[in-house]
């Protein structure tokens, strides 16, 4: 399975990192234009009682991007990722590691499953898989450049 990997350090300890990563995500994410989660834009981000991770819209709408699947304060992000127009099978996963640099803390995003969503499909936009993970890479690359900033 292909992924998408993206890091960072920022001067902070892995759990004071892990704890804005987690309580401050509605803050930082950077909406892409190419990967709206739903129709109606991405709204506001946050991650329900450690359990999933959902944006809630203008209209006050909630949908559920997905699941929390590791939860360990410090080390280990993990969550199942899906768009609004995606089929109920399909689903991508997100793997996010805080791992001490120093007095720094190295922030690894791992995005898979892009491979599972097929070319034609209206969130891959027609873009070979090569370039759907360009496009992915710099919307996390830029929301954890936004995430650095709000430390």
């Amino acid at each position: 399975m292909s992924a998408v990997l993206v890091a960072l350090r920022v001067p902070a300890s892995p759990e004071d990192a892990f704890d804005a990563f987690t309580d401050e995500i509605g803050q930082w994410w950077q909406p892409g234009a190419l990967f709206q989660l739903t129709p109606r834009g991405d709204g506001t981000l946050s991650f329900e009682g450690g359990a999933r991770l959902i944006t809630t819209l203008p209209n006050g709408k909630v949908f559920e991007i997905g699941k929390v699947t590791a939860w360990q304060r410090g080390e280990r992000l993990a969550f199942t990722w899906r768009q609004a127009s995606f089929a109920p099978d399909q689903v991508t996963t997100v793997e996010v590691t805080f791992e001490a640099a120093g007095s720094d803390t190295r922030i690894t995003v791992t995005h898979r499953g892009w491979d599972t969503i097929p070319q034609d499909h209206v969130a891959r936009h027609g873009f070979p898989l090569q370039a759907t993970q360009m496009h992915l890479a710099n919307l996390w690359r830029a929301s954890l450049a936004a995430f650095a900033r709000t430390l």
